[in-house]
């Protein structure tokens, strides 16, 4: 039987301290490298790591597609086999393994992703709802929500914030983002004036240990997490009307807004805490298209074209 529990916390320690991954996809990571580990159970011809052959990768990949109804989404697919690809090659630099199995295994094809933003009126409706909500909770979730719509911060950055990185003087946050990069973003006086309304009236209500450093705070006084931020957005985006909100809906508003306002590519890039242009100019791209689209349908050419079609 396979017991990769050492090579495992060996391999975590290196995304954590080396590769500076971040919690959420080191969790996952460790999840997809587990779902490996107990599928390989069943193979009792592998007893170590250096056992798993290619055909087993997939054979296993295979797996994960499965049938219609079972299979998982690609995007699944990809990071499940990146994990094991990540997992291999780490064992492999460190010689725990002759031979890597996944060299040159072609992870499957994931469908382009385009960041959807919704307009600055359901923005607008987001946050009224927002601030209709004078409780200590209420309080707290038109902070956040300000602020993310202010900033274009991560939700794992902003559920991550203490109190030092909020400067009220210099009106910006200090963000730690992915590789635990550091950068500073500035904030608008509306959503600094909600902050630090939280910060003075609503968190001390919150708070149950006066050494919690953690900026937004749940019922319990402990630090808010994802999970929390999103039931909370889902609560909230229900009572607005506003569908199809995800955790980052509110980043790719503050890019598609900004951009659309005249701001500055790179100062975008900056602000999002994107290592390459080329991540951020998917909302430039976004943009123009939705311009030929706009073009298209009001062009009078565009019209006569479309009556002809239907003739």
């Amino acid at each position: 039987m396979l017991d990769g529990k050492v090579n495992l916390e060996e391999f975590i320690g290196h995304l954590t301290a080396e590769r500076h991954f971040s919690n959420h996809t080191i969790s996952a990571y460790r999840n997809d490298i587990n779902q490996f580990h107990r599928w390989l159970q069943a193979r009792p011809v592998i007893r170590n790591w250096g056992d798993v052959k290619r055909t087993d990768v997939q054979d296993y990949l295979l797996h994960l597609k499965g049938s219609e109804e079972r299979a998982y989404a690609p995007a699944t697919q990809a990071r499940k086999i990146a994990a094991i690809k990540s997992f291999f090659h780490f064992l492999s630099a460190d010689e725990q393994l002759v031979q890597d199995p996944t060299t040159d295994l072609v992870s499957p094809r994931v469908q382009k992703y385009w960041p959807k933003a919704i307009t600055i009126q359901q923005v607008n409706a987001l946050l009224e709802h927002t601030s209709r909500n004078h409780s200590p909770e209420g309080q707290r979730d038109h902070a956040m929500l300000e602020l993310l719509y202010a900033t274009g911060v991560r939700v794992s950055e902003l559920v991550n914030l203490d109190l030092e990185h909020i400067s009220s003087e210099g009106q910006h946050l200090r963000c730690i983002g992915k590789g635990r990069k550091e950068r500073l973003v500035p904030i608008h006086e509306r959503a600094m004036a909600a902050v630090c309304s939280y910060i003075e009236q609503a968190r001390p209500k919150l708070l149950r240990d006066k050494e919690e450093r953690a900026l937004f705070l749940n019922h319990r006084g402990h630090r808010l997490t994802r999970q929390g931020f999103w039931l909370i957005l889902k609560s909230y985006s229900a009572a607005a009307q506003v569908d199809g909100i995800t955790p980052h809906t509110l980043r790719h508003s503050f890019a598609t807004h900004m951009l659309n306002g005249g701001t500055d590519l790179r100062k975008v890039q900056e602000w999002l805490g994107h290592s390459s242009i080329s991540t951020t100019q998917i909302y430039t791209q976004l943009n123009t298209e939705r311009l030929h689209q706009a073009y298209d349908s009001a062009h009078p050419r565009a019209y006569i074209t479309a009556q002809e079609a239907v003739q």
